[in-house]
Parts: C-alpha cells; sequence; structure tokens
C-alpha cells in the first residue's frame, strides 16, 4: 500500500491518491477481509436479465446489501432466489467502483430453516394452484389394467423393490424403471426429463410408451423431498399426458406433485396397489360372474318352460287336430264319386257336342260356303281397285296436260327463247347479257351457243 502513498506536502497531513488508486485499495482490503462469508436475510428486489446474471438484495430490518450470481453459477444454486424467501448466502463481498459502491457475490445459498421452507411452499403452492395446475377437471382417469407402467424412482434402495414385489403378487405386470436422483440439487431436473421422456415415446413403438407413471420414493425431511415441489416437477406432472400416481414419501409427507398428479397414493407400496387389481380377487370376481350368468340363464330357461307349459294347456290335443281333419277329409272323399261323375258326364256332352260340328258333311259344306266368300272378296276388290286405277290415270293425264301448258318449252314454240350463260344461269336483261362472254340460247328445236 505504500507505494500508492504520496509523502505529505508542505503544510498537509494527509497522503493523496487518484481516485482509481483509493478504489482499487479499498477492492483489495474488503475482498481480503470478507472473501468467504455467510449472510443470512430476506431475498428483496430480484431481476434476471438476458445475461443470464442474477441480481437480488439481502436484507433484515435495517440494512440491505446488494447481490449478484453469475451466470455460470446461477443454474447450479440449490436454491433460486425468490422474492420474500429467507436464505443463507454464501460467497464474498466486493466493491463496484463504477457506482462506489460494495455488492455480495453469491456462490451458494440454500433456505434458512423450515420456517422458511414452509412459507416458500405455501407461496409457490398459491401460485401454482392459481395457474389451475392442481384443477381436478385435468384428473386423468387411471387405467383399469395397465400394460407397461413406467416407475421414475432411484434404482437402488426398497423403493423400487417394494413396488415390484407388489405387482408381482397382485397382478405381473411389464415395468420400465427410469432411475433418478430423489434428492438434492439433481432432483427436480432429473424427474421432469423422466416424466416429458416416457411422455415422449411413440405408443407401439420399439419402447413401449407406458400406460401408467408413477413417481416415488421414501419418507424424509422437508428438505429431503424438496425436488418434488420444485416448479419443473409440477409442471411436468400437470402436463403428463400418461396417467401419474405420486407416491412421494410417507402418508404424513405432502409435496406439490401431489396436488398436480392424477392420484396420490401415501406409499410407493400403495401406489403399486392402486395400479393394478390383485389378480387372484379378479379371477374370483370373474368365477362368480360367470356362476350368476349361468345361474341367470337356467332361471330364465326354466322361467320360459314353465311359460310354455302353461300356455299349452290352453291348446286343443293335436288328436283333436287331426281328428277334426281326418272327419273333414271323410266327407270329402263321400262326395267325390258323385262329383267326378257329373264332371265326367259334363264333359263327355261337350265332346259329343262339338264332335257334331265336325263331321265330313258338315266341313265339306261349310269348305263350300267359305270358298264362295273368298271369291266374291276378291271380284270386289279387283273391281274396286281397277276403278280407283282409272281414277288417278284420268287425274295424272290431267295434271300432264297442265304441266306441258305451263311449261316453258310451250313458250318456246310461241316463239320464245331462254338465254342461259356458261354456267347455266338465267340471263334475264341486257346489262347482263353484255358482260357474258358465252351465251346459250335455247330454241323450241334445240339450242345453239353465242361467244364475245
Amino acid at each position: 500500500m505504500s507505494d500508492l502513498i504520496d509523502s505529505p506536502g508542505q503544510g498537509e497531513n494527509a497522503p493523496e491518491y487518484s481516485v482509481s488508486e483509493l478504489s482499487s485499495v479499498l477492492k483489495r482490503m474488503i475482498e481480503g477481509e470478507f472473501s468467504n462469508v455467510r449472510i443470512r436475510g430476506e431475498v428483496g428486489r430480484v431481476s434476471k436479465p438476458a445475461s443470464g446474471h442474477l441480481y437480488f438484495d439481502l436484507k433484515d430490518d435495517k440494512s440491505v446489501i446488494a447481490s449478484v450470481t453469475w451466470r455460470g453459477q446461477a443454474s447450479k444454486l440449490a436454491t433460486q432466489p425468490e422474492e420474500g424467501l429467507e436464505v443463507v448466502a454464501t460467497g464474498k463481498i466486493t466493491t463496484f467502483a463504477g457506482q462506489s459502491r460494495y455488492q455480495m457475490i453469491v456462490s451458494e445459498m440454500s433456505v434458512a430453516g423450515v420456517g422458511a421452507l414452509m412459507a416458500q411452499l405455501e407461496k409457490r403452492k398459491k401460485k401454482l394452484e392459481s395457474e389451475g395446475l392442481f384443477d381436478k377437471a385435468l384428473k386423468k382417469e387411471i387405467p383399469y389394467l395397465p400394460e407397461v407402467i413406467g416407475v421414475i424412482t432411484s434404482s437402488s434402495g426398497a423403493v423400487i423393490r417394494d413396488i415390484l414385489h407388489r405387482l408381482s403378487d397382485r397382478f405381473p405386470r411389464k415395468v420400465l424403471i427410469w432411475p433418478v436422483s430423489v434428492q438434492g440439487e439433481k432432483c427436480a431436473p432429473e424427474v421432469t426429463a423422466a416424466i416429458n421422456g416416457f411422455n415422449k415415446l411413440t405408443p407401439g413403438g420399439a419402447m413401449p410408451r407406458p400406460d401408467l407413471l408413477i413417481v416415488a420414493r421414501g419418507g424424509g425431511s422437508i428438505e429431503d423431498l424438496w425436488g418434488f415441489n420444485e416448479e419443473s416437477v409440477v409442471r411436468a406432472v400437470s402436463e403428463s399426458e400418461i396417467p401419474l400416481i405420486s407416491a412421494v414419501g410417507h402418508e404424513t409427507d405432502t409435496t406439490l406433485i401431489d396436488y398436480a398428479s392424477d392420484l396420490r397414493a401415501p406409499t410407493p407400496t400403495a401406489a403399486a396397489e392402486y395400479a393394478v387389481p390383485v389378480r387372484a380377487d379378479l379371477m374370483g370376481w370373474l368365477s362368480s360372474m360367470d356362476e350368476r350368468r349361468v345361474r341367470s340363464l337356467s332361471s330364465n330357461l326354466e322361467t320360459k318352460r314353465q311359460r310354455l307349459k302353461d300356455l299349452s294347456r290352453g291348446l286343443p290335443l293335436p288328436t283333436e287336430l287331426v281328428a277334426m281333419q281326418a272327419q273333414r277329409l271323410d266327407s270329402i272323399s263321400d262326395r267325390l264319386p258323385r262329383a267326378l261323375s257329373i264332371v265326367s258326364n259334363n264333359k263327355r256332352s261337350l265332346l259329343l257336342q262339338t264332335s257334331a260340328g265336325l263331321r265330313p258333311q258338315v266341313l265339306k259344306l261349310k269348305l263350300v260356303e267359305r270358298t264362295e266368300l273368298i271369291n266374291r272378296f276378291v271380284k270386289n276388290i279387283k273391281s274396286n281397285m281397277k276403278i280407283k286405277i282409272q281414277h288417278h290415270q284420268s287425274a295424272l293425264e290431267g295434271l300432264e296436260r297442265i304441266r306441258q301448258t305451263l311449261g316453258y318449252e310451250a313458250t318456246l314454240r310461241r316463239g320464245y327463247t331462254v338465254v342461259r350463260d356458261q354456267d347455266g344461269k338465267l340471263v334475264t336483261s341486257v346489262k347482263k347479257a353484255e358482260i357474258k362472254k358465252v351465251l346459250e340460247i335455247e330454241f323450241q328445236d334445240g339450242k345453239t351457243s353465242l361467244y364475245k
């Protein structure tokens, strides 16, 4: 420091610094004295600019200290700063020469006690609830007997063993396990990725898409279960297209995904019980249903049989029905010979009457009559035809005389001529005749041509 301090001049009692020199001295002094500090306070104003850095205030009832977490460290904070949250921040104190102030660079942050966690939990719950993430109308029905169950939990420990054991006892199903961290900083992002990953599987693909998801872990403190209260996890549960059962902690433990899930189970073992029915119970139920079906059919058949018996009592005996028809047949049989005799006599009389008209003498007489009738018809037709022909011939001759009288040939015989051009068209004026090169003149006894 002595190399930056000038010797006092005459009449001066203090050394002289430049602004930058003094700022640099103060920065080294403060950073050297407060290179690693822990501060407990309430988070005030929070700013998250596009740069990715976090700017916020730490305050108590008397003072405020500006704080910053650089972008590379911001995503690693166990607890993200939220206004009103009481936290314990770890970092170093430094100065910001551009504004002549000091600030804390925060590298770690945790919630200050269970009370603060509960306050943050309640605040987050109200926020997500206001967005409709806990709406009962969004709840999906849990499938009665899923083919594939996806389990999101730690790959080690009693939880996964209890779930698999209970599923095996009740109704064995295919199980896909997505191992995740169930506490600590990795918990929330890994559980979120697992829920989204299962939902992205294609139905009927090489990797079967689960029909049901179970998110599970054993009991623990509120700090241990905190990952299941993070917004990313709650939103992933709410947006899951696959029905989801939450089974985090013991029966008395409650996390925010319990409100967003389609069904909450008090324990992981209970989640397995909710997921599938008991196979033996189901078989027993099916057996009892089959027995009821058989009894119902038997009862129905017996009712129909009794009904048939009751109705049959009101019907005549078959022998009586046959006897009545037999009696009718006997009556008809008695009348049949007489009826046949009458019909036969009628046909015989008709045949005799018809045959009388077919004798040779009668047929010859009819033939002569028909021949004379035909001859008269032929004679009349010839006479009528001759008269009609003479009439038409006279009319035709009269028309021919009229044609000859009105035809132009008769006009030619009276000394007239017909003039035509080379195309055979009539020339009816001197003007037209003068412009024609060839004229054809027709007389009574022939035609001649005139060339100009």
